[in-house]
């Protein structure tokens, strides 16, 4: 009844936190910049630190984007790119956290029962399609090499 005593008591109750990171379990970690405080203190240094992130960042995302058509993780290092800009920019930090979030629904709806069967339905079906197309190529057709070798 006393509002003052149930103020204490839920302040009293600290929330629980990550042991790894110290963080409040299930909240977000903060926005901003992730520069140590002795290159926030200095605003041209800090601007030359953010000018050199996104500099680096950029060379990344654009090797990332090069990887794409040829052989190498693509998208492995455009995210890795945007996790570096995600150390000093804030749009990067929201655009990793709609990410993830997204990727975590696509992996929980991938687990479901249902949606799997389905896949693995789809999949056995497309197989087969596969196959019979080219068991009709190989009939109609047969083995032929696209060169020629002359013994």
């Amino acid at each position: 009844m006393n509002a003052e005593s149930d103020e204490r008591k839920s302040a009293a109750v600290p929330a629980p936190r990550d042991p790894a990171t110290g963080d409040v379990a299930g909240a977000e970690p903060e926005l901003g910049s992730k520069a140590p405080q002795f290159i926030k203190a200095s605003r041209a240094l800090h601007l030359s630190w953010q000018v050199g992130v996104f500099v680096v960042g950029l060379a990344v995302v654009a090797a990332g984007i090069v990887m794409l058509p040829l052989p190498g993780p693509g998208w492995l290092v455009i995210f890795g790119g945007m996790a570096i800009w995600a150390t000093e920019f804030v749009w990067a930090q929201l655009v990793l956290r709609w990410t993830k979030r997204k990727v975590t629904e696509a992996a929980q709806k991938a687990l479901d029962p249902k949606v799997r069967r389905r896949n693995i339905i789809l999949t056995v079906i497309g197989l087969v399609i596969i196959a019979v197309l080219v068991g009709i190529y190989v009939w109609k057709f047969g083995i032929v090499m696209p060169w020629k070798i002359n013994e």
